[in-house]
């Protein structure tokens, strides 16, 4: 179990590494999914089944496709011959290899993983939401309001506005 933890941690690292150096945002965003990715297998390798659905259902699901959607929204410097480019096959080399390699990985380490009996009771998904939507509910409400307020400000930074310089060089 020890390799696949490794491989999976080398995984995360390489696509964070391509996330953070990457020149095209929609690329750094792909690799930002595989490195989500990668952390909930390592997740399900520490026995943590549901933090690592929860971290592909919420984090590399909801929250990154949200990124996509608004960065594709907001159109930033993408030219016509820059989307030409993406669909050549050498733009899909790494994150093919990287996400074959994680997939192959999370394989071998389900055939091969043994369950662990502690002695602990293990915490249900129910007992995450009443406490998420009771105890920290405040918390949970201002995160939601603070990812509306960045979309909303990301449109309005993003948008571009007509320049007029005088009203009667105006064009309509």
């Amino acid at each position: 179990m020890d390799v696949f933890f490794y491989i999976a941690a080398v995984v995360a690292i390489i696509s964070t590494v391509m996330a953070i150096s990457g020149r095209n945002a929609i690329h750094s965003l792909l690799f930002l999914i595989l490195s989500l990715l990668a952390i909930s297998v390592v997740f399900y390798l520490l026995n943590a089944p549901f933090i690592a659905a929860l971290e592909v259902i919420i984090y590399a699901g909801a929250i990154m496709v949200l990124f996509i959607f608004v960065t594709m929204m907001l159109n930033i410097g993408i030219e016509r011959e820059t989307e030409k480019k993406w669909l050549r096959p050498r733009m899909w080399i790494v994150p093919s290899i990287l996400a074959a390699i994680l997939l192959l990985d999370l394989i071998l380490a389900v055939k091969n993983i043994r369950p662990v009996s502690n002695g602990e009771e293990p915490i249900l998904p129910k007992q995450v939401g009443i406490s998420l939507f009771s105890t920290y509910l405040l918390g949970v409400e201002i995160a939601a309001i603070l990812l509306m307020a960045g979309v909303i400000g990301a449109y309005h930074l993003g948008s571009q506005k007509k320049k007029v310089k005088h009203r009667f060089l105006e064009i309509k």
